[in-house]
């Protein structure tokens, strides 16, 4: 809820602001001289909380389809919803079938973004990057309380045991619970197992990894999540490097591409900081 809340909040306040300077941007921005060669590289940013896979998914096939011989994969995200995040995953692992690719923890590699970067030939992690959260949650609130102060009753017709499982009008049934840690369960077992297939790591020792651990860079390679530490400049060396390019022309975004990225980078950052009770700034 207070990630929602935390989005919602962000949306009213700047929205209108962000849209009016998109506008000057696009308008007043300088010209600059376009390059005709055909890029060779590519950065796909997964920035953010995953809600939707429409946008990297796009980014994937272009790089696929493309004459790009590799992609540098830039995360800075908490993680996010399963299906989207294993979609990502998924794609990445295909990506790599074809084409080299290095994920790079910029500040925020976790869970479901986590998840999105295992198949990558290397993860190479920034030095004050967190890494891990190989877990998975689901939460409700309970406002029976609250709406029995305000008079309101909940009506249900239904069909079938389980179906009102989840609720927030009340609290949740022993069988209801026990429904919900079986999803979970099996939903945290195919998280662990992929990570274990995918970094070569011993599932039989998925405790030092896993159960929602949160690591520092130099930490997470000691458990095997990540290959190195080093900045963006390393990262770029090493895609460079496994493409086997010589002139090295990466794929420029458009404008509107870059204000997206930006803004949506500052969104996660708000997100962030509300979730974990923390306000902090780097200059």
């Amino acid at each position: 809820m207070k990630i929602i809340k935390s989005i919602l909040e962000f949306i009213s306040k700047y929205f209108k602001s962000l849209i009016f300077l998109l506008i000057l941007y696009l308008i007043f921005a300088p010209a600059k001289k376009v390059n005709f060669e055909k890029p060779n590289l590519m950065d796909i940013q997964l920035t953010g909380p995953i809600m939707n896979d429409r946008k990297f998914l796009k980014q994937i096939d272009i790089a696929m389809k493309s004459n790009i011989k590799g992609v540098l994969l830039v995360v800075n995200s908490p993680g996010g919803a399963v299906a989207p995040s294993i979609e990502m995953s998924l794609a990445i692992k295909r990506l790599r079938e074809k084409k080299p690719v290095v994920a790079y923890a910029k500040g925020l590699m976790a869970s479901g973004s986590y998840y999105a970067s295992i198949w990558a030939d290397k993860i190479i992690a920034n030095p004050g990057a967190i890494i891990g959260s190989i877990g998975v949650i689901f939460e409700s609130p309970n406002i029976e309380e609250l709406a029995n102060k305000l008079g309101i009753k909940e009506q249900v017709v239904k069909r079938g045991k389980y179906k009102q499982v989840g609720t927030p009008t009340r609290a949740w049934k022993p069988y209801e619970k026990a429904e919900l840690q079986k999803m979970i369960d099996s939903t945290y077992n195919m998280f662990v197992s992929d990570v274990a297939k995918a970094r070569k790591l011993d599932i039989s020792k998925q405790d030092d990894f896993a159960q929602a651990h949160i690591f520092s860079a130099k930490d997470a390679i000691k458990v095997g999540l990540v290959d190195e530490i080093g900045t963006i400049y390393e990262a770029k060396k090493e895609i460079i490097k496994l493409s086997g390019v010589k002139k090295v022309i990466w794929r420029k975004k458009d404008k509107y591409e870059k204000f997206l990225d930006k803004v949506i980078s500052k969104l996660s950052f708000s997100i962030f900081s509300y979730f974990w009770g923390v306000k902090a700034s780097v200059y």
